[in-house]
């Protein structure tokens, strides 16, 4: 989405050359792929630490810090892989994110017009918002050490990186959707045509009770 806005903003008239529908299936396979890659990883060797009878955690669902917490032997050596993946897998894509829109920044201070630099950032607002509240969240849980952290801090935080992203992801990229507004905007006047209607029939009942 990034590589997106910034072609989008900065190289406009050569968005269909840059950025064709084969690139966009790569760049979202390759995405899926590390994200798979990466819970592949982890997965087998949290499930396989020794427990001793511990079958219970205190969270929403099985992460895996809640899960490493569970387990009888020394999980230092694992908490440190775990750091230095997240590292990658998390701050070496954020690191693209913020020169992408870097560039773009640049870009739009050069637009004269203070509607263009209004419509620039209003395209990649949302997508921010999304970005903001993922890494920030995520790399709190994964990357920040927190030895003294509250239970109840970490399951909010999980949750937002896990939920929020995903709820408002359809509603902000739905909404800027030409068609789905008009599609809103059309169901809106019907509905408002209706009341009026309804609300005018109650009007001529009463004053025809008023009559008799």
């Amino acid at each position: 989405m990034a590589y997106d806005r910034y072609v989008a903003i900065c190289k406009p008239l050569h968005y269909l050359t840059l950025m064709p529908p084969q690139l966009c299936w790569t760049l979202a396979s390759v995405s899926w792929a590390i994200g798979f890659s990466n819970s592949l990883v982890h997965t087998p060797i949290t499930m396989t630490l020794p427990r001793c009878g511990h079958n219970q955690i205190n969270h929403f669902y099985c992460e895996t810090p809640p899960m490493m917490q569970l387990a009888c032997v020394d999980t230092t050596k694992y908490k440190k892989e775990i750091m230095m993946l997240s590292s990658i897998f998390l701050v070496f894509p954020l690191s693209l994110i913020m020169v992408s829109y870097g560039r773009i920044t640049q870009s739009v201070l050069n637009i004269k017009t203070p509607g263009g630099r209004q419509k620039a950032f209003g395209t990649c607002g949302s997508h921010l918002t999304v970005v903001s509240i993922f890494y920030s969240t995520i790399i709190y849980v994964y990357v920040t050490p927190k030895p003294k952290l509250s239970h109840d801090v970490t399951k909010f935080v999980s949750l937002l990186y896990n939920l929020i992203p995903a709820l408002i992801n359809p509603i902000i990229y739905t909404l800027r959707n030409r068609d789905v507004k008009e599609a809103i905007k059309k169901l809106v006047m019907q509905k408002e045509k209706k009341r009026r209607h309804r609300l005018s029939l109650e009007l001529t009942l009463l004053n025809k009770w008023r009559m008799l």
